[in-house]
């Protein structure tokens, strides 16, 4: 058996993996709920066109990818293996999530490279969350 994969006892790093991941998750709910609750009439005008230009399948991406996301990085907290299939979940969410905003026309052209940087390293942290999931369950350090 491959040595790297054998079960090995709970790094010291593991727990602030798991808290860092719950809040970047729930920074993608605080995200989603500031979304849902803001009234478009209350925005600069910029911005309440970029608001409008999301399509709603895309918001619900984003209130999906970071709740089951959220419940993941709990599960993490728990060590729990139910982490790693939550973690993917979310994970998918997000690419979809991402595809779709960068597939929306109007909203595509309105977003800046700042914010389209910004968005592709919350992708590359949903990955890193998940990757980290499925390590800890590698070494054994989820029940």
């Amino acid at each position: 058996m491959d040595e790297r994969y054998a079960p090995q006892a709970l790094a010291g790093w593991y727990w602030v993996g798991a808290a860092s991941s719950l809040l970047f998750m729930l920074l993608g709910c605080a995200v989603y709920a500031m979304h849902v609750y803001t009234d478009p009439a209350t925005l600069p005008l910029d911005q309440r066109v970029m608001f409008e230009a999301e399509p709603a399948w895309v918001t619900t991406m984003l209130g999906l990818g970071s709740i089951v996301g959220a419940l993941g990085a709990i599960m993490l907290l728990l060590r729990r293996k139910a982490a790693v299939p939550l973690l993917l979940i979310s994970l998918i969410v997000a690419v979809i999530w991402f595809a779709g905003l960068m597939t929306a026309p109007r909203l595509r052209d309105l977003l800046s490279t700042a914010e389209i940087a910004t968005l592709v390293i919350a992708l590359v942290l949903a990955w890193t969350i998940f990757w980290f999931a499925r390590h800890s369950r590698q070494r054994g350090w989820l029940r």
